[in-house]
């Protein structure tokens, strides 16, 4: 997915995807789309089967009526006795009247069914779509906009509603009842039939022209709707509020979205007014063909044709009848044609393959090592870097040992996050091997091996919801106790209890209730429910102040012990204890040993950055 700008809130183009690409070549073709949609409904074959048949029921019905009505006039209203004859008047009319009010339930049956099975193909679909996105990998998403994810789930499966709901039961009935309606009009005259179809082969031909300009507007617009909801998610998260506020740039927001969302008006009414003359066009000819067939009746009838009154009447009703249909079935066409630009963009993602998945033959974490984690040669380059850029690890070798406290330091950019994010699989390594357990993390079941690691990151992210909830997210069936168990061991239990509403206090969003030093001890406490073999702590006190830093820094001393900790540090000072120190520079490790170890080397990078920042901190 590229990206318009260079920073984080640069305006994003979705005017470059595949989707869009896909529109513009006319693919996929609306055979490939109905093929597609049809498997989304196999799992509802009963309650379609149930459709069809009340559709079918439906569009013979519907044809019955206007014969009746040529029975009512010429042989109940205008017999050739010339006396009305009422009782099979009142016959013929009490069967017109059964007949609507059968279909009108028939109807309300077939509603129900379709709006079920489409509701419920649409739900299903998008929870497919978010269960595939869920098991795509981190880079995925660390070049991928939230707002445009968030579009693709709700603007564009949504937008699919309607097609999903309707296709089936309307292509079907207007089907059945044009073909039915058709044939009543030959048995009424063939001589009329030809007149009212005769230029219907030229309106085909122009839907499908109108079919392509809603699909390339289609394609627009929905590329409009996925920047307005990524402009909608920056701007509107707790965090976009507070940079907005602080640099007062409110009015420039507000301009912002104003922009986009002229872009998006414009184009909603060129969709809603596409077509339009199409439509106008086409129910004129059908509103005017009653008239041309008065005068083609009465041209008949005058070269001695046997056209009856009640045969005309029948043969204008049932053309009025086929007038519905035949523009149902042109808008279904026109709607598919349309769709092609929300479903591509759906297909498009759930036919993404997710780098990182588990090999046929992978096992789970052999326990007897639990907690040994190694790097051999391992050399990393981010997927989306150019072939040109160097890579972030090169050659990276080290082992660390179960129970062991290792310490990863170095200047910013040296590539020590990129430590942490390639032990529990996040990504792939470019070369070399990381072993977890002994085990190539490659060659594991990325659940096992996820369910052994901890991870306490700067950014805390804490879910609009409970204390309680938020810890449970590591144990979902966690009992009261133990959450209290682990709140006391992270240092946060006395607060929480301090709290009006205890472990009950919503946190708010992003937890923007609690204090820094609150949110990393609540982050802890949930890692210390999940129990992992190894803690990795990502510069977990960097963003506290020295207060808050020293509470935090015995929450996390407590959470390390008996398990192997990786701790990736700016502070060195908060890692002056550690069994080994991994000093990382230029994506390598260029010194490792203890603190008074690495101290001791005057012109060590270790040494260097310690001295700088105990001055800093004199200063």
């Amino acid at each position: 997915m590229s990206m318009r700008g260079g920073g984080g809130r640069g305006r994003v183009s979705a005017r470059d995807t595949e989707a869009q690409k896909a529109a513009n070549a006319g693919a996929p073709k609306v055979e490939h789309l109905l093929r597609r949609i049809g498997e989304l409904f196999k799992p509802h074959r009963r309650a379609l089967s149930v459709t069809i048949v009340l559709v079918l029921i439906s569009a013979g019905m519907s044809v019955l009526p206007p014969l009746l009505t040529r029975e009512a006039f010429d042989i109940g209203l205008f017999p050739k006795s010339g006396i009305p004859d009422v009782p099979v008047l009142m016959l013929l009319v009490g069967a017109m009247v059964a007949l609507w009010i059968a279909s009108a339930g028939l109807g309300v049956w077939q509603t129900y069914l379709t709006a079920t099975v489409g509701n419920t193909v649409m739900g299903r679909l998008r929870t497919r779509l978010f269960g595939h996105l869920q098991a795509m990998e981190l880079a995925f998403f660390t070049k991928t906009k939230t707002g445009i994810i968030q579009s693709r789930l709700q603007n564009d499966v949504g937008g699919v509603a309607d097609v999903l709901s309707n296709t089936i039961s309307s292509v079907i009935g207007n089907t059945v009842t044009v073909i039915a309606a058709f044939v009543s009009m030959l048995v009424l005259s063939w001589q009329l039939t030809i007149v009212a179809v005769i230029l219907l082969p030229v309106l085909l031909i122009a839907q499908r022209r109108v079919g392509q300009v809603r699909a390339r507007i289609a394609t627009k617009t929905q590329e409009s709707l996925s920047d307005m909801t990524s402009i909608t998610q920056e701007a509107l998260s707790v965090s976009g509020i507070l940079l907005a506020k602080s640099f007062n740039q409110q009015k420039a927001e507000i301009a912002r979205y104003e922009a986009e969302n002229q872009t998006q008006i414009r184009l909603q009414v060129r969709q809603q007014m596409s077509g339009q003359w199409f439509f106008a066009v086409v129910g004129i000819f059908l509103s005017v063909i009653p008239a041309i067939i008065y005068l083609v009746a009465a041209w008949l009838i005058t070269h001695d044709v046997a056209v009856t009154a009640g045969t005309i009447v029948a043969f204008t009703t049932v053309q009025a009848r086929l007038t519905f249909p035949l523009l149902g079935l042109l808008r279904v066409v026109l709607d598919l044609q349309t769709s092609q630009a929300l479903f591509s963009r759906i297909f498009e993602y759930l036919d993404l393959h997710p780098a990182i998945t588990d090999k046929p033959t992978a096992t789970p974490v052999d326990p007897g090592q639990l907690g040994r984690v190694e790097f051999d040669q391992v050399v990393f380059r981010y997927p989306d870097a150019g072939p040109d850029t160097p890579a972030t690890l090169k050659s990276m070798t080290f082992d660390i040992e179960p129970g062991q406290y290792a310490a990863f330091v170095g200047p910013s950019g040296a590539g020590k996050t990129t430590v942490s994010y390639l032990v529990p699989r996040f990504h792939d390594v470019s070369g070399g091997r990381v072993l977890f357990a002994g085990s190539d993390v490659r060659d594991l079941q990325q659940d096992s091996l996820v369910h052994n690691i901890g991870i306490v990151s700067q950014e805390t992210y804490l879910f609009h919801a409970t204390i309680a909830e938020n810890l449970r997210y590591a144990k979902p069936d966690a009992t009261d106790a133990e959450l209290e168990a682990a709140a006391r061991a992270a240092n946060i239990h006395a607060t929480i209890a301090s709290f009006p509403d205890g472990y009950d206090t919503l946190v708010g969003e992003r937890g923007y209730r609690l204090s820094g030093g609150e949110k990393q001890r609540i982050a802890i406490a949930r890692v210390l429910l999940k129990d992992p073999a190894v803690l990795i702590l990502d510069e977990a006190t960097s963003a506290l102040d020295s207060v808050s830093e020293r509470i935090v820094q015995a929450a996390l001393d407590t959470a390390s012990r008996g398990r192997t900790t990786i701790a990736i540090a700016h502070r060195l000072s908060t890692v002056i204890n550690a069994d080994v120190i991994f000093v990382v520079d230029g994506g390598r490790i260029v010194e490792r040993g203890t603190h008074d170890e690495l101290v001791a080397l005057e012109e060590g990078v270790y040494a260097k950055l310690f001295h700088e920042q105990s001055r800093a901190m004199a200063g």
